[in-house]
């Protein structure tokens, strides 16, 4: 090893110890007769020191010779610091150098490498490497490593076995758009990146692997935002002879067990809510609960009173937001104009102010008496000093909105405690949703997803009323996961494509390896994928998962730093048989 210590670990008691650290110079500070030098590894900073009237000339040449992200070796004797810092664990101590050398130049860096820098998102992604010098993302990477870690020994305890599934697979029509990669031995035809390793994960559970994970990269060509990348790392885990009830049992667990080894944080009840449920009280089906401030459905006390608006609709809705009577008109203006915003789709809103008097001043007065008002306070439990918010129109779009409107408030009145985690499971999907453009049924989930029991008999005469045995874990109005029982029985496996409208023809293309598997003695089983990147995302603290991934893509899915995607020569286009000309 070229060093004795790190950067970050002496301490007073290795005072008058000569030792050697390696590292990149983050700072030089020189007062002419004295220099100092802040040198920077993976591990932290320690402060090294040169006196002229003491060290050599030729190690101060040497010194006068660096500059910022020079790489040096440097050895000397550890002193107790005369201008202590606590601010950094080394700040008690200094190096006197005797001996330097540096092992590698630098150039100046496009970029300050400090955890507050002045470089924007685009130049640090370009120039990754050097971004993860940095405190905060390294600290995100260290993050997501003992995740990692943490997650294979609690899974590992529970009898769980890690095994690899292939990365070229076979395209299907289900789900986001594949990657696919064209193969140059079988001209013509193609592989996929995998979305999820599903149809592996269920073969090893006819294979009596009962108990399988794979911490995996998996791939889907869509459109991305903060949360989402091309390329994406699951924890994903599949069980055979297990109840719903089973895998939500263990992992819970899990995610208890990290939450405990990682933040020593200790999280509490993980409630279960139906997704009616959840879409009817909070208009999404990843609800934040965190704060209250449930949906109130008021058609039976504010319709008929002359107000077209709300006569005309099929459902008015609002919240009641505590202690904001006191909004001025400037605040519920922008309020109404965010609700209006395209992406939000809502035409207007409506406001009442239920006084501090027990009066009520809205922006319907004209068409209600105070009277009316009152039992909207009732329906919706208001108190006097608090705000009504009320949407109207078309149930679903609505109750879309007001979900928005819910969380824009939550975060306004500062109701979001991002040191607080609230976990609670979306149960009993609907199996199928209709898709008017292609006129025909899609899974919600996936087509391997078993109904519920008690509605198995409906998948042929009302398919649209049947709930899926499936199941998602939300934490802070975050999805961090989902999964569902399998369908294990090839009869019922059928029935669920001819419901999605595959073809006997289009159903063996695609899955025939998976309905004969089924018919070896399939064992009943079911599973759950956990968001990898969006769970280190959410232990961080961070709403994006770009600074927990070593090397991420931007919106545009492209890659900066080693300019990807991009084109190929014309012979390689040639040997995969591929015309640029068709394209």
């Amino acid at each position: 090893m070229l060093r004795t210590h790190n950067c970050g670990e002496l301490r007073m008691d290795h005072a008058g110890q000569k030792i050697t650290l390696c590292g990149w110079v983050q700072k030089i500070r020189d007062k002419g007769g004295m220099i100092w030098i802040d040198l920077r590894d993976r591990y932290g900073i320690t402060q090294l020191v040169f006196d002229e009237s003491k060290t050599d000339t030729s190690v101060i040449g040497a010194v006068r010779e660096l500059g910022r992200e020079y790489v040096i070796k440097a050895e000397g004797t550890v002193l107790e610091r005369y201008a202590k810092n606590d601010k950094i664990p080394t700040g008690e101590i200094e190096i006197d150098v005797h001996e330097i050398e540096i092992l590698n130049p630098s150039i100046l860096p496009p970029f300050t490498i400090e955890d507050e820098t002045d470089g924007g998102d685009e130049l640090r992604m370009k120039y990754r490497y050097l971004d993860i010098r940095r405190n905060p993302v390294r600290k995100s990477l260290e993050l997501r490593h003992k995740m990692l870690q943490q997650t294979r020994q609690y899974l590992d305890a529970q009898n769980f076995m890690e095994i690899e599934t292939p990365f070229l697979i076979k395209s299907t029509p289900e789900g986001a758009r594949d990657f696919i990669v064209p193969s140059r031995v079988n001209p013509g035809e193609f592989y996929a990146l995998p979305q999820s390793p599903q149809t592996f994960k269920q073969l090893l559970m006819v294979s009596g692997i009962d108990r399988y994970f794979q911490i995996v990269k998996c791939f889907r060509d869509e459109d991305l935002r903060a949360d989402r990348q091309p390329e994406f790392t699951q924890i994903d885990c599949e069980m055979s002879f297990i109840t719903r009830d089973d895998i939500l049992n263990t992992f819970e667990g899990l995610v208890k067990y990290l939450f405990d080894r990682v933040l020593n944080y200790q999280l509490g009840e993980v409630e279960r809510m139906s997704y009616e449920h959840a879409m009817r009280y909070y208009g999404n089906d990843k609800p934040d609960t965190r704060f209250e401030m449930h949906f109130v459905e008021l058609n039976h006390v504010a319709q008929g009173k002359g107000f077209n608006v709300f006569d005309r609709s099929e459902l008015v809705v609002g919240i009641c937001a505590r202690g904001c009577a006191n909004f001025s008109r400037k605040q519920i203006d922008a309020l109404t104009d965010f609700v209006k915003k395209p992406q939000i789709g809502a035409k207007g809103l409506v406001y009442v102010k239920y006084n501090e008097d027990e009066t009520f001043k809205s922006s319907v007065d004209k068409f209600y008496a105070q009277e009316d008002l009152k039992l909207w306070a009732n329906e919706m439990n208001a108190a006097p000093g608090d705000l009504m918010l009320v949407l109207s129109g078309d149930a679903g779009p609505t109750r879309a909105a007001l979900s928005e409107l819910r969380l824009k408030m939550g975060a306004d009145l500062n109701l979001k405690d991002k040191d607080e985690f609230k976990a609670l499971w979306i149960l009993d999907f609907p199996l199928l949703e209709w898709d008017g453009e292609s006129s025909r049924y899609h899974a919600m989930h996936h087509p391997f997803t078993s109904p519920k029991p008690e509605d198995t008999g409906q998948l042929e005469s009302n398919p649209g009323k049947v709930k899926a045995n499936a199941y998602d874990l939300v934490i802070n109005g975050v999805e961090i996961g989902g999964g569902s029982i399998r369908i294990h029985d090839k009869k019922l496996q059928q029935k669920m494509f001819d419901a999605l409208g595959f073809t006997k023809e289009e159903a063996e293309k695609q899955f025939g390896f998976l309905m004969d598997a089924f018919e070896y003695g399939a064992p009943p089983h079911g599973g759950i994928a956990f968001g990898f990147d969006r769970l280190c995302a959410l232990f961080g603290g961070s709403d994006s998962i770009r600074d927990y991934i070593a090397f991420p893509k931007n919106n545009s899915g492209r890659d900066t730093m080693i300019d990807s995607p991009s084109t190929i020569s014309q012979e390689q286009l040639d040997e995969l048989g591929i015309s640029m000309k068709e394209m």
